[in-house]
């Protein structure tokens, strides 16, 4: 049995190095690349995983880099399921300009997937769906993959008895809020975007998030607010949590990092306090290392007695 199942249908190579100065035309010498399996999903079993977490991936790939992600998700221990593309798995690459600091992040599209193949994706969480606690909907969806298509996974997880933990963006968000979901993880974008609210206080949020739990779209609300920490929200809880101070060297993944650590909390049967403060440890760690080589547990232990942790 997995505790966590996760699932992303637009997983990438996430290729990221540096160069001096960013200018046109000018052939750029860069420095040697690090290559990591990315995507949602991905990330957040990459994750869970390292914080000791029972956790199975499903995901699609496709020809040569495809097969390449396989390899680095198996390098990293990660039980899988991968399910099998006509068209090649994305790249996504990321540059640090040394000279400045800025990060500058390009992300390509993903494979053209048949309804064959986003449907053999949905039958595989159909036919494990008995055997998680937690099934984690996380990503963009590739072209041809209906809007819907988290929708329909919340669907298959709560009827096997699972908790759908869902993190992506737009209408692929909205459909599956309609399912009604135990935890929504978007960052203040993404949740402004989703209820069409104009810049508001940390009240104005946790009273925004609780009428989407009043309604029945979630019962838990994570919500990252970047330099301002996270929110945590209940219909009749909230907590908030600000990160340790620390010199960052990439922000990309920290907020998978943030819902791997908090997702293997909770299947350690650990509170929602817990979870939101080892999820803004994580997501803390995550910032220390480069690209997406994500979290490491050493440092998501070293800097949890440094989260602080305040009940609204």
């Amino acid at each position: 049995m997995s505790s966590i199942v996760a699932l992303t249908l637009n997983p990438s190579i996430d290729i990221s190095t540096s160069v001096e100065r960013l200018v046109p035309l000018a052939k750029l010498r860069c420095a040697n690349p690090r290559v990591y399996p990315g995507g949602g999903g991905v990330n957040v079993a990459r994750v869970a995983v390292r914080l000791g977490a029972d956790v199975k991936l499903i995901y699609p790939v496709g020809g040569a880099t495809g097969q390449l992600l396989r390899r680095l998700i198996e390098a990293e221990a990660i039980p899988n399921l991968a399910v099998e593309l006509f068209d090649e798995t994305r790249e996504d690459f990321t540059v640090l300009e040394n000279a400045t600091g800025a990060e500058y992040r390009f992300v390509l599209p993903g494979p053209q997937l048949a309804e064959a193949e986003w449907r053999r994706c949905l039958n595989a969480i159909e036919a494990i769906k008995t055997q998680a606690a937690f099934v984690v909907a996380s990503g963009s969806l590739p072209p041809g993959v209906p809007a819907d298509f988290y929708a329909r996974v919340v669907r298959t997880a709560k009827s096997g008895g699972a908790r759908a933990v869902l993190d992506t963006s737009g209408e692929a968000l909205t459909a599956a809020l309609g399912e009604g979901v135990f935890l929504v993880k978007p960052n203040l974008r993404e949740f402004q975007e989703a209820l069409s609210l104009a810049s508001g206080s940390i009240s104005d949020l946790i009273a925004a998030a609780r009428e989407m739990i009043r309604s029945g779209k979630t019962e838990v609300v994570a919500l990252t607010l970047g330099d301002e920490g996270s929110l945590l929200i209940t219909r009749d809880s909230a907590w908030r949590a600000l990160a340790p101070q620390v010199k960052s060297v990439s922000a990309v993944g920290a907020g998978d990092s943030f819902l791997g650590a908090v997702v293997a909390t909770l299947a350690d049967s650990g509170s929602l306090e817990e979870a939101l403060a080892q999820g803004v440890a994580a997501g803390t760690a995550a910032v220390l290392t480069p690209g997406t080589a994500l979290c490491e547990r050493k440092d998501v232990e070293r800097l949890r007695p440094e989260v602080s942790v305040e009940t609204l």
